[in-house]
C-alpha cells in the first residue's frame, strides 16, 4: 500500500523524484544522509522500504498523516476546526499567515455557514411545497 500511495502523492502534485528527493534533504539532522531520486524510485516500486524518519519526513512533505501514507486508514482527513484553534500549527491562505484573530473570524464564518444550511434548506421545503400561482391574467369581457 506504501508504494502506491507515495506513487500517487507524488504523480498528484506533479514533482519528479529529483524534486521530492531535494526537498527530503533539506534541513538534514546530523549524520543524516541526503535522499536520492533513485532510492525514492525504489521505494515507489516496493523494492526498498523506508525508516521510520524517511516516512515522517514524507508524511510531513505532502501533509497527510502516517497512517494514510502506511495504509492504515483509507482516508486522510483534518477537521478544520481542531486545525483552526492548533496554535502549534502555522496556516496561511494565498501565501498570507493567518492570525489567531484571523483563525477565529473564519471558524466563525464557517460555522455560520452550517448553520444558515439548515436554514436554507427549510425555507427552500416550504417554497417548493407551496401552490404555483398563475399570474397570466385574461380579460374575459
Amino acid at each position: 500500500m506504501f508504494p502506491e500511495r507515495l506513487r500517487a502523492l507524488r504523480a498528484g502534485q506533479k514533482i519528479t523524484l529529483q524534486e521530492l528527493a531535494d526537498a527530503l534533504s533539506k534541513n538534514l539532522a546530523p549524520g543524516e544522509k541526503p535522499n536520492s531520486p533513485s532510492q525514492i524510485g525504489n521505494w515507489e516500486r516496493g523494492i526498498r522500504t523506508p525508516s521510520y524518519v524517511e516516512v515522517r519526513k514524507l508524511a510531513e512533505y505532502f501533509n497527510v498523516s502516517l497512517d494514510y501514507l502506511t495504509g492504515r486508514s483509507d482516508h486522510d482527513e483534518t477537521d478544520l476546526a481542531k486545525l483552526f484553534f492548533d496554535t502549534n500549527k502555522a496556516l496561511t491562505f494565498n501565501q498570507r499567515t493567518l492570525t489567531g484573530e484571523d483563525r477565529y473570524e473564519i471558524f466563525q464564518l464557517i460555522d455560520g455557514y452550517f448553520k444558515g444550511q439548515a436554514n436554507r434548506r427549510e425555507t427552500a421545503t416550504f417554497y417548493a411545497q407551496q401552490e404555483e400561482l398563475n399570474l397570466n391574467f385574461k380579460d374575459e369581457s
